[in-house]
């Protein structure tokens, strides 16, 4: 069974930094395209951030553009959002998904990203003081 699976969400004070995981479980995310993405309570779904399985293409939405990082850890078969900086912001789920040889931009375009292969469970942040 393919399983993505999140962790490092959490509440952070504005200017501080967040770690994001999300690991795969059944297969192997090397060559799989990931994106993470962010929904708040009544709005719709946006992407964040994401990262080819096709080549060494990334993509950062412009709101984390400077400030967050995605990287995978094939030996550890997960990708990782590091954010920096966050900014206080109404809580939030972070998802991540995954789809098989996506590049980054076609993952990070919300009607494609709605037909990955595989979601993450979620994970709340909460940027507040």
């Amino acid at each position: 069974q393919l399983q993505l699976v999140q962790s490092g969400g959490g509440v952070v004070q504005p200017g501080g930094s967040l770690r994001l995981s999300c690991a795969a479980s059944g297969f192997t995310l090397e060559y799989y395209g990931i994106g993470w993405f962010r929904q708040a309570p009544g709005k719709e779904r946006e992407e964040v951030s994401c990262v080819s399985g096709s080549d060494d293409g990334i993509y950062y939405a412009d709101s984390g553009k400077g400030r967050f990082t995605i990287a995978r850890d094939n030996a550890k078969n997960t990708v990782y959002l590091e954010m920096n900086s966050l900014k206080p912001e109404a809580p939030a789920v972070y998802l991540c998904a995954a789809t098989y040889l996506a590049p980054a931009q076609a993952m990070c375009n919300i009607p494609l990203a709605n037909a990955s292969d595989v979601w993450g469970q979620g994970t709340q942040v909460t940027v507040s003081s």
